[in-house]
Parts: C-alpha cells; sequence; structure tokens
C-alpha cells in the first residue's frame, strides 16, 4: 500500500522518562531530512521537550494526543509512517493505538513486554494489521530484542553452515548492570491485578506458547518453565557457573517462539527456548541462584497481597522515573544465547551493548527499530501483522544496531 504521509516518525509519550531518551536519541542519530514528531497530551510540555532537544529538533511538530480520545489517536496514527509508543502500561493505554495503527496501514513499535497485551493486540487488530499493510511490532526495547535478534542471528548463522535445525537453545544474561524501570514495575502490577481476576487470564500467561498464530499447530515438546536454576555445564560444555532465572524471560520467551511460529518454524520444530542469568561462579552461586529465584516469587506475591503491596508502592520505582544521566552511561549488558543443532553442532550468538539497559540502551534499540521501519523499507522482510521484531525488522534491524555500537554476532561454540 502507497502511503503519503507528513511524518517518517511520531514520537508518542515523548514527555515521559524514556520517551525523553528516545526522543535525544533520535536527535542525536537520525539521519539529516528525518521527518519526526513529538506527540503527547500536553502541548506546553512537548515544547519543553523538544527546546532540551536542540537545533536538530527544533522544527520537530508537535502533536496533541490522548489514550482516551480514540479520534486523536486515529489523527496521530495518519500523520506518520510510524509511531513509536513509550506510553504504558500497555494493557491500560496502549490497544486503541494498535487499532489506529492497523487501521491506517501505520508501522508501529513500543517497548512492550506485556504477554496479555501482545495476546489481545494479534486476537483483535493482527487480520487488521494484515490487511491494510501495517507492521505492529511490540517489545524493540531490552524487551525483547536481545532475545529475538540474537536467535535471529544464531539461526542465520547455522543455516548458513547448514547444520540443520536449533533445537535446545537457551539465552544466558552473563552480565548485567542497569536499574529496574519503574513502568516495568507498573506493568507487573496491572498483570497482577488481571490474573487475579480473570482466570482465563492466567491461563494465557502461564502458556509457553501464548503469543502463537496458532496455538493447535505448535509443537508438543513437554514442559517449559521461566524459573531455571540450571549449572553452566547444562547449558554449554565448558560454561562454568550456575544460572537463576531471569526475570523478564516470561515474556521475551513467548516473542521468541512467535518469531518461530511466524515463520513457519524455520528455526526448527524441536526448536526449545528458555532464558536464565549468570549468577557466578562462587561456592556461593547456588545461595545466590535461589535468593534470585525466591525474590521473583515473592515480589509478584507482594504485589498480589494488599499490606505488602501498599509498602512495596511506596518504595519501588514510579513510572515516569528512572536513574540519573551518569548511572545510565554506567550501564550495560552482555547475552550469550547457546543452541545445539540438530546435527549435533553447537553454537553461540552475542549480543552486548554500553549503557543502561533499560534507558539507554533501550532507548538506542527503538530508535533504531523506528528508523528501519520508515527509512529501510526496501530491507524489511515481506511481511504485515502483528510481528515480532525479527519478523518485522530482521537484518535492517541487525545492521543499524552494528552501526549504532551494539556487538551482534554469532559463531560455532
Amino acid at each position: 500500500m502507497t502511503r503519503t504521509r507528513d511524518l517518517d516518525i511520531v514520537v508518542y509519550g515523548a514527555t515521559g522518562f524514556v520517551g525523553k531518551l528516545t526522543a535525544q536519541y533520535l536527535a542525536r542519530s537520525a539521519p539529516r531530512g528525518a521527518r519526526i514528531g513529538l506527540a503527547g497530551r500536553s502541548t506546553a510540555k512537548l515544547e519543553t521537550v523538544r527546546a532540551e532537544l536542540g537545533p536538530a529538533a527544533a522544527q520537530w511538530p508537535i502533536i496533541v494526543a490522548n489514550a482516551d480520545d480514540p479520534t486523536s489517536l486515529t489523527a496521530l496514527a495518519e500523520s506518520a509512517h510510524v509511531v513509536i509508543t513509550t506510553v504504558g502500561p500497555y494493557a491500560k493505554y496502549g490497544i486503541d493505538l494498535v487499532r489506529a495503527c492497523a487501521e491506517a496501514g501505520t508501522d508501529y513499535a513500543d517497548l512492550s513486554g506485556e504477554v496479555l497485551f501482545g495476546r489481545e493486540s494479534i486476537d483483535r487488530f493482527h487480520d487488521v494489521a494484515v490487511a491494510s499493510g501495517a507492521r505492529i511490532v511490540h517489545s524493540c526495547g531490552f524487551d525483547s530484542i536481545p532475545s529475538d535478534i540474537g536467535v535471529h542471528v544464531l539461526h542465520k548463522q547455522v543455516a548458513a553452515d547448514g547444520e540443520g535445525d536449533l533445537t535446545d537453545t537457551t539465552m544466558v544474561v552473563s552480565s548485567l548492570r542497569g536499574g529496574v524501570s519503574g513502568g516495568t514495575i507498573d506493568s507487573m502490577r496491572n498483570l497482577v491485578d488481571t490474573v487475579k481476576a480473570d482466570k482465563s487470564a492466567r491461563r494465557i500467561a502461564v502458556n509457553p506458547y501464548s503469543l502463537s498464530p496458532d496455538l493447535t499447530a505448535e509443537p508438543d515438546l513437554g514442559r517449559q518453565s521461566d524459573v531455571e536454576m540450571l549449572k553452566g555445564s547444562d547449558i554449554a560444555p565448558g560454561l562454568g557457573g550456575r544460572t537463576a532465572p531471569f526475570v523478564m524471560g516470561s515474556t521475551n520467551t513467548r516473542v521468541v517462539r512467535r518469531s518461530n511460529a511466524l515463520r513457519k518454524w524455520e528455526y526448527g520444530r524441536a526448536f526449545r527456548y528458555r532464558e536464565v542469568m549468570s549468577v557466578g561462579q562462587s561456592v556461593l552461586s547456588p545461595v545466590f541462584a535461589a535468593g534470585v529465584s525466591a525474590g521473583l516469587g515473592a515480589l509478584m506475591a507482594g504485589l498480589a497481597f494488599g499490606p505488602t503491596r501498599y509498602v512495596l508502592d511506596r518504595v519501588l520505582p514510579k513510572p515516569g522515573e528512572g536513574p540519573s544521566e551518569k548511572s545510565r552511561a554506567a550501564g550495560h549488558f552482555t547475552t550469550d544465547t547457546y543452541t545445539t543443532t540438530s546435527t549435533g553442532a553447537r553454537y553461540v550468538a552475542r549480543v552486548r551493548a554500553k549503557g543502561d539497559p533499560g534507558y539507554a540502551a533501550t532507548a538506542v534499540m527503538l530508535g533504531e527499530s523506528a528508523l528501519a521501519l520508515a527509512l529501510d523499507r526496501d530491507a524489511l522482510p515481506d511481511a504485515a501483522g502483528v510481528l515480532t521484531p525479527a519478523t518485522a525488522i530482521g537484518d535492517a534491524l541487525v545492521d543499524r544496531l552494528r552501526t549504532a555500537g551494539v556487538e551482534i554476532s554469532a559463531r560455532r561454540n
């Protein structure tokens, strides 16, 4: 579908913490001539943000739009080729913008790590987006680009070497330094409230294929747990230390499995995927692993119980809050994804970047996702609908992230 729009990209939620970081990244990194706008509820706040972005953004248009005003979201979607949104929790505030973009044939990118929101988006608007040609791309930040793109490049290398399909595959968060996003905490609160009130929502949340395009077509690979405590040697020969559950694994694993299904199971029908985080190689590592696992369970239980919820709400980060610029700059992450192929070969893919994963690095990933959708259209996969970073953007995103300083590699292990 040929689309003529006034703008290439609009950042919706530009006055929020991560929205502002994304706008700053685009002001620094977007090529000259890229047409970018800022959107949100308050003209005055948007003008303040624009003024802080410097000369590159001086002429960026301002668009007033509100999650409670469907007409404004429709106008927003019709104004641009790509809409970035950082307005969450997405289950509360996001679905009508998905509707507007799907109907308008506008590409869309967000930072959602919310499985229930993803399922609703698929059920209600995948077919609409296919018909209009829109790419609706959730999870374009630390949730879930390192996971999804890591497996994408791993699969490409294995295929290029003629080593069959991927089978047992594990992403290990090998190093991580960064703060917890207030938006992430708010999404967790919303998830807890939803599954408490709706048993069907809980069944979706725990299903390992909850984002699949066709649940009946998924392979039966037995139990696939989101709570794994493993020895390094259980993952790959020579890998030392212990691992604990990774807090984002419950979302990331489902995104990666959706990529496999959308590609007609190119990764393999026996592809099993899980995510963990390293807790080191000391004699206390098993204790640390158990502590992380117990802590995650305690956090979710605490959010579900009124008195502890009250205390946690007072001490956990609030939406819109985030670390200082110095802390963001000091952050980093490394993920290593190990696989054994159907021929018995072993491979590993690495994704590594500087900057706080949930803030600085996420702004890079979201910004480059939008730039690829807007400016690299001839290089994108031939796909439309509710997609994933790998299936919507693929190699175009890999190339852009590498140019932006993100290490992405895959090799025989």
